[in-house]
C-alpha cells in the first residue's frame, strides 16, 4: 500500500488540520465542517494526479481541443457520519464520480477500552472494475476501515482502492497496510504517533463526528 502523508509536507494543508485540532477553533461547528471539507478538497486534488487518464477531443466555438480528463469510474464511499464533510470535499472535484454511503460505528460491549465496529446501512452502485474512494476522516485503530471494506467487497471487486483520511495513527496505518490489497493507497492529512487504550489518536482532534454535528447519546 501506498500511504501519501502530507502532514510531512509544507503545504496550506497544515493549516486546516492545525484549526480542526485547536480547541478553541473547533468550537465553531460551521468552521470545523469547513476545515474538514477543505482538507477533502485538497487531498481529493492530490489523488487526482494518480489516477488514470484518457485523451479526449473537446469541441470549442472556434474548434477541437484534445485534452488529457480523468476516467469516470469513481465511486466516492462516505463513511457516516463523520465522513460527510470530507465526502462534501471531495465530491466538490469529483462532481462527475457515483456515491456510496455506509454506517461504521462503535458499539462498546463491557467496557470503553471492547469494542466492535458495527454497520447496519449501505447504499453503493456497483464496484465491480471502477476505482474506489472510502472516505473517513478518522483512522485510529484501522478496524473501521476493514469493516467498510469487507461490507463492500459483495458489490464488486474494484480495480483500485484510495483511502482519503485527515488524521491517522501509526498503529492503524499499519493494521490497514495488512489487511489491505497492494493496489490501495491512503492519502491522509497527519499521522500521530500515539493511540490510547480506548482506541482514540493522541493527540489527534477529538470526535470528529460529534464536533462536526454535535454529541450523540
Amino acid at each position: 500500500m501506498r500511504v501519501y502523508n502530507f502532514g510531512e509536507k509544507n503545504s496550506i494543508l497544515n493549516h486546516f488540520v492545525s484549526e480542526i485540532r485547536d480547541e478553541e477553533i473547533q468550537k465553531d461547528r460551521m468552521r470545523f465542517r469547513k476545515n474538514i471539507e477543505r482538507i477533502g478538497e485538497v487531498l481529493a486534488y492530490e489523488m487526482s494526479k494518480e489516477i488514470l487518464y484518457t485523451t479526449q477531443e473537446i469541441k470549442t466555438p472556434l474548434g477541437v481541443k484534445k485534452m488529457s480528463l480523468p476516467e469516470k469510474e469513481l465511486v466516492l464511499c462516505a463513511v457516516l457520519r463523520a465522513g460527510l464533510p470530507l465526502y462534501q470535499g471531495v465530491l466538490n472535484y469529483f462532481d462527475f464520480a457515483e456515491s456510496s454511503f455506509i454506517s461504521a460505528y462503535r458499539e462498546h460491549t463491557n467496557s470503553d477500552t471492547d469494542f466492535e465496529i458495527i454497520t447496519n446501512y449501505l447504499a453503493t452502485p456497483s464496484l465491480e472494475g471502477k476505482v474506489l474512494v472510502i472516505i473517513d476522516p478518522m483512522l485510529a485503530t484501522g478496524s473501521t476501515l476493514e469493516t467498510t471494506y469487507k461490507a463492500l467487497q459483495k458489490q464488486g471487486k474494484p480495480k483500485e482502492i484510495h483511502i482519503i483520511s485527515v488524521i491517522g495513527s501509526a498503529k492503524g496505518v499499519a493494521y490497514v497496510q495488512d489487511h489491505f490489497p497492494a493496489h490501495t493507497s491512503l492519502w491522509i492529512g497527519a499521522i500521530d504517533e500515539e493511540l490510547n487504550n480506548k482506541g482514540y489518536i493522541i493527540p489527534g482532534l477529538g470526535d470528529a463526528g460529534d464536533l462536526a454535528y454535535g454529541s450523540k447519546l
